[in-house]
């Protein structure tokens, strides 16, 4: 029995990290979300390209302040994360 669930991610913790390094801090956000979030490890999260390249669209300065994400859990606890709004 698989689980899907469809989250509005706040990345406004990013803007605390420097400059250079924000869309690298978003993605970390995204993980920590879903290992919360979906109960599992950090490690057996996988995110989506399409995701990591929504966040790091305007580069690595300017993320976005928040995201919207389909996660799928499944029986071993592996959680796989895609996009689900529109681009």
């Amino acid at each position: 029995m698989d689980i899907e669930q469809i989250y509005t991610i706040p990345l406004r913790k990013a803007k605390l990290a420097p400059r250079w390094k924000r869309s690298e801090r978003a993605v970390c956000e995204v993980k920590d979300f879903l290992s919360r979030h979906m109960k599992t490890s950090g490690d057996k999260i996988k995110l989506d390209t399409g995701l990591t390249e929504i966040i790091w669209a305007r580069g690595c300065e300017k993320p976005p302040l928040k995201v919207r994400v389909r996660a799928i859990k499944f029986e071993d606890g592996a959680v796989e994360a895609e996009f689900a709004g529109e681009r």
